[in-house]
């Protein structure tokens, strides 16, 4: 279903300078745009050195606002791809004057331009789409080329954490992680532990109150 464009989203966007990075769009090849290294200065956007974590997908925001709220001694960048959505989580933001938290439009793909080696703590991937035909496998966030680059992201030690309602995107997702020298642990029996702290976020709320299960993961580098 197309999404109807928002009224005075330019504007709107404007309005968040301090909360979305809107990317240079100047070389549209992936390909080639990775290969034109832009890095963020963490120090440069939050005014800190605190360690740095990421989510990609994170859609109206709900997951990592109360990530940021509830960490103020961590930086968090999260990526969406679509405007749309972005400008409502970074008025969220703006609205409880978070510091710590800044938001990117952009696809997943790009990333490499942007994110340095070695710099991200912790990835979050929540209910991303599964694209379960295989045409579309390249779309998927936890696809070969994307899982390899998370690795790049993150320190050592660091980790990805995914979250589904989607078994078989789950199990695909596992052996991508495998597959590519991650150490993966199912824990989807795990989060509804208190001590694991997990974060409800709108989609999971929606299907757990289906009656459907939750499939986790932590892949480690």
């Amino acid at each position: 279903m197309r999404i109807r464009r928002k009224k005075h989203l330019k504007e709107r966007l404007l309005e968040l300078n301090d909360y979305v990075i809107v990317p240079e769009r100047d070389i549209p090849n992936v390909k080639e745009a990775v290969k034109n290294k832009k890095y963020f200065v963490y120090e440069k956007i939050f005014s800190n050195n605190n360690p740095v974590e990421l989510e990609v997908g994170c859609g109206k925001g709900g997951f990592i606002i109360e990530k940021a709220m509830r960490n103020p001694n961590v930086n968090f960048i999260a990526v969406e791809l679509l405007e749309n959505i972005i400008v409502m989580a970074g008025e969220k933001a703006k609205e409880k004057n978070l510091k710590n938290l800044v938001f990117v439009n952009s696809g997943a793909e790009y990333l490499p331009r942007y994110i340095k080696e070695n710099s991200i703590q912790n990835i979050y991937l929540n209910f991303s789409p599964p694209y379960p035909q295989s045409a579309y496998e390249s779309h998927r966030l936890t696809c070969e080329r994307n899982v390899l680059s998370y690795k790049d992201y993150l320190v050592k030690g660091g980790a990805v954490y995914q979250k589904t309602d989607d078994k078989p995107f789950f199990d695909y997702s596992f052996e991508e992680f495998k597959n590519c020298g991650f150490s993966v642990l199912d824990v989807s029996d795990k989060l509804n532990d208190k001590n694991y702290d997990n974060i409800i976020t709108e989609y999971e709320k929606k299907f757990r109150d289906l009656g459907m299960p939750i499939y986790a993961l932590i892949a480690r580098k």
